[in-house]
């Protein structure tokens, strides 16, 4: 009898099995960039989130950095989402605007 839930993780000729790790899929955007502020988990400091950018991770980090340069502070680039520190919402909407992108400010 053979469970389907099990796998062969050791073998005594080549030591440890480690199955490949796919990189996670993110979903598909509807087109609309969504800029929101969020304050939670970070001791009262406030960031914005750029969300729904359909591009790699190459492409997001330059937006990410250009980004950053135009507003004058700092961010970073996680799970596909756009970290930027400080209130700067409307800056960022005129930016992405300016780059041809349709862009929604979400949140209160």
């Amino acid at each position: 009898m053979r469970d389907t839930n099990s796998r062969l993780v050791y073998s005594t000729e080549t030591g440890r099995i480690d199955e490949p790790k796919s990189s996670p899929e993110r979903p598909k955007g509807d087109g609309i960039v969504r800029i929101q502020r969020q304050t939670s988990g970070r001791k009262g400091k406030g960031v914005c989130l750029v969300t729904g950018i359909d591009a790699d991770d190459a492409t997001l980090v330059q937006i990410a950095a250009e980004l950053k340069k135009k507003c004058g502070c700092g961010g970073a680039v996680k799970d596909g989402v756009i970290e930027i520190q400080g209130d700067k919402r409307d800056l960022i909407k005129s930016l992405l605007e300016a780059k041809g992108m349709k862009v929604k400010l979400a949140g209160g």
